[in-house]
């Protein structure tokens, strides 16, 4: 008889376990960080179709998006719709883009991350509200991004990218605030 009520409290020690545990992944997909899949090319080269990522969710709730930090937004125009694009303009920036570059009222920024060659066709000029950011692929040829659909609002943003973790063989902790 007492090695039976042993038996029982061990399993409900167990199920104690998985318990927090199932309770615990789901506070934190659902709340801090989310796994996404990358479907398209136009964050190329950094970010490939198949790449999963690692989408820190909490971090907006205690700062401001920051310039070239790489975000998951839902598309504006179909909210159950999720794409990756890098920041490059924030709130009150006139944006304007001419060939190969990105004036933020009126000086140029560096853009090292992109591929070198870029030049658009078409000259673009933004100015962005106080809620406003202005948002770009990468692949800026083969980007649906804020020069189509027009400035970001913030509640927009899900979350920034932290980690790449698959594919393994480029397994990368990135830090966008500092490119």
């Amino acid at each position: 008889m007492l090695g039976m009520k042993q038996f029982f409290l061990s399993l409900l020690e167990v199920f104690e376990i998985l318990f927090i545990a199932l309770v615990s992944i789901y506070i934190t997909y659902a709340f801090i960080a989310q796994p996404f899949r990358v479907e398209g090319s136009s964050m190329e080269p950094n970010f490939s179709s198949g790449d999963y990522l690692i989408v820190d969710e909490i971090s907006y709730q205690f700062k401001n998006p920051g310039r070239g930090e790489v975000i998951v937004l839902r598309n504006p125009t179909n909210n159950s719709e999720f794409f990756i694009k890098r920041i490059v303009g924030l709130p009150g920036e006139e944006v304007v883009i001419r060939g190969s570059k990105v004036y933020i009222d009126g000086d140029p920024i560096e853009e090292g991350y992109l591929p070198e060659g870029l030049a658009l066709k078409e000259d673009y000029v933004f100015q962005l509200n106080d809620d406003q950011y202005f948002v770009m692929g990468d692949n800026r040829l083969q980007s649906y991004d804020s020069r189509s659909w027009g400035p970001l609002l913030r509640d927009g943003i899900v979350g920034v990218v932290r980690v790449r973790f698959w594919p393994v063989v480029e397994l990368q902790n990135y830090d966008f605030q500092t490119n």
